[in-house]
């Protein structure tokens, strides 16, 4: 039976050890990870917008004409 429990122990020792460490990475490391994410984030909604802009703007923007006129401006008639 003392046996059973010094597994256990070790056992427990080892699993908070890992808890502990893992979260000391962690908070070391949350500066990069977090610029990681921004990153990725920023790039996802940057293709996101660009790939339903060209489907949006189909019918929202006019046909540019063939030709145009002359420009004429108007002019000022002093008394």
């Amino acid at each position: 039976m003392q046996k059973l429990i010094n597994v256990m122990a070790v056992l427990s020792f080892v699993g908070t050890a890992g808890i502990v460490g893992g979260g000391t990475y962690l908070y070391m490391q949350k500066d990069a990870i977090t610029a990681q994410l921004m990153g990725k984030v920023a790039a996802a909604a940057t293709e996101a917008i660009a790939g339903a802009l060209p489907s949006m703007m189909g019918g929202a923007m006019p046909e540019l004409p063939k030709a145009t006129g002359g420009a004429s401006l108007p002019i000022p008639k002093f008394p």
